[in-house]
């Protein structure tokens, strides 16, 4: 295997996504303008949204799924009426219903959309039906089933509503669809609707007050790398205990190997600690590995190279 091109930038940016592009057109161009080795991105927004997209440079790559599995906030706005077979307003309208809502109507609502509920995902998504993408075969004309999840909303709040229109804000966990979310909250009103604007104010730890602009970005290029917009690898590890390692401790981690846990945990002011549980493995201020904690021993899962 050849060489990896690009410098070895480790950390993360949360980048503020221009609406009409897709999140892989986003880490495509944040690795070229900071010319990094290796680039991912932590929770896909669909290519009408706009707002948070937090990118992993090199090592931080390796904590991405803790970054989607963070809590998200989006503002939107819905047009009622009209559903489109994408949910949203790049699509076609596929069906028209003359109901339109009132705002009491709507608040009435909204704590069915509430809590834990079940939501069947939009038949354009990246869902995987036999192998391909749910959004390829709805693409190609074919008939897309998709089972219902469970999926978690905090809060969903009414921001303001019109004759046409209303804007909602909501805070979610991982997997909600917002575009299934209005699909759903439109048919219990009696009506249809899409989405016209989508925004995503917060995902994980990276709120708006931490991004920049895809554009400020490229204008500043590789010279980010050593700017107040790097972010640490372990920003989004934050929720997670960390162990306090040896160096003999951190030397055999960083080599895969398992440690016994009770002298770790001894000197590491934590309580509780069961199997399955992610810690951070850290040797002074440097993360050696995100670990597991299993019977009397912390596995290495992601070993760092910081």
């Amino acid at each position: 295997m050849g060489r990896q091109k690009g410098e070895p930038i480790h950390g993360w940016i949360a980048v503020d996504k221009p609406s009409g592009m897709t999140s892989a057109t986003v880490v495509a161009r944040v690795k070229r303008a900071m010319n990094a080795a290796k680039v991912g991105h932590g929770g896909t927004l669909d290519p009408l949204a706009t707002g948070i997209l937090p990118i992993a440079l090199g090592e931080a790559t390796k904590t991405v799924n803790f970054a989607m599995d963070g809590r998200k906030t989006y503002q939107f706005e819905v047009i009622w009426g009209a559903g489109t077979d994408t949910d949203d307003s790049e699509g076609k309208i596929i069906a028209t219903a003359p109901g339109r809502p009132s705002a009491a109507e709507i608040e009435a609502a909204l704590p069915t959309f509430t809590g834990s509920i079940q939501q069947v995902p939009p038949d354009y998504s990246a869902i995987k039906v036999g192998g391909k993408r749910a959004y390829d075969l709805a693409r190609e004309g074919e008939t897309v089933t998709l089972q219902a999840r469970t999926v978690v909303v905090t809060r969903f709040s009414l921001l303001s509503a019109g004759p046409e229109t209303a804007k909602f804000e909501v805070d979610c966990g991982k997997g909600t669809y917002i575009r299934a979310l209005v699909r759903d909250l439109a048919k219990a009103l009696g009506t249809l609707g899409h989405i016209s604007a989508l925004r995503r104010t917060r995902c994980g730890p990276f709120g708006q007050e931490r991004a920049i602009s895809l554009d400020n970005l490229e204008a500043l290029g590789h010279k980010t790398a050593a700017s107040e917009h790097l972010l640490p690898v372990a920003t989004v590890l934050d929720d997670i205990p960390a162990l306090a390692l040896t160096a003999e401790e951190a030397r055999r981690m960083s080599l895969g190997q398992s440690i016994a846990l009770w002298p770790v945990a001894k000197r590491s002011p934590l309580t509780g600690l069961e199997p399955g549980d992610a810690v951070q493995a850290k040797c002074g201020d440097k993360l050696v590995a995100v670990a597991e904690v299993g019977n009397g021993m912390v596995r290495p899962v992601r070993v760092m190279n910081l």
